[in-house]
């Protein structure tokens, strides 16, 4: 199941990446002046609507927002540069986004659950830096991230263990080991 997720994943970051190539350097300076103006807005038109929440769903609200903001100015350069390095920085802002909202989803969990909620969301971040890797470089960096996904996977397996006892937590342990190569 993990390589099924694992090719899907990679899949999934192959056909963006080809359909941001597909619309890199289209736009103009004048379209992209009037994009970074429209993301300004949309940008504050979405903290206006975080205003009325509160506690932790303001938290996670002004974060989707930020990585909202992110993402589309990523997006927006790689269109009006075409640039390589704009391409992975759409990669890295979709990655760093998703860590902050799920660390903050993370704050209303206690014990265990938080702790396994936080892993998950570290491993998703890796995962997501490991693809924007895979756009830069391939051979040796292909084989590195998918190291860095397999660690990712295992901290969250053996983090998931931390709430079983004795006999169970330490067949857990092993199973986790075993699955992905640790020893």
């Amino acid at each position: 199941m993990n390589a099924r997720h694992y090719l899907n994943t990679t899949l999934a970051v192959a056909a963006l990446l080809s359909m941001s190539l597909a619309h890199a350097a289209n736009i103009g300076k004048a379209e992209y002046k009037s994009g970074k103006d429209n993301i300004a807005a949309t940008y504050k038109s979405d903290k206006a609507a975080c205003a009325t929440m509160s506690d932790n769903a303001k938290d996670i609200c002004m974060e989707e927002a930020k990585g909202k903001d992110k993402i589309a100015k990523a997006e927006l350069e790689y269109s009006y540069t075409g640039k390589p390095k704009d391409q992975i920085d759409i990669a890295v802002a979709r990655a760093d986004s998703s860590y902050a909202v799920a660390m903050d989803k993370c704050d209303d969990l206690k014990g265990n659950p938080k702790d396994v909620c936080v892993k998950e969301a570290k491993a998703m971040h890796v995962k997501g830096l490991a693809d924007a890797k895979v756009v830069k470089v391939s051979g040796d960096t292909k084989r590195d991230a998918a190291t860095d996904k397999r660690d990712a996977d295992y901290k969250v397996a053996a983090e998931k263990c931390d709430a079983l006892a004795s006999d169970a937590k330490t067949a857990c342990v092993s199973q986790a080991k075993s699955r992905f190569g640790k020893s």
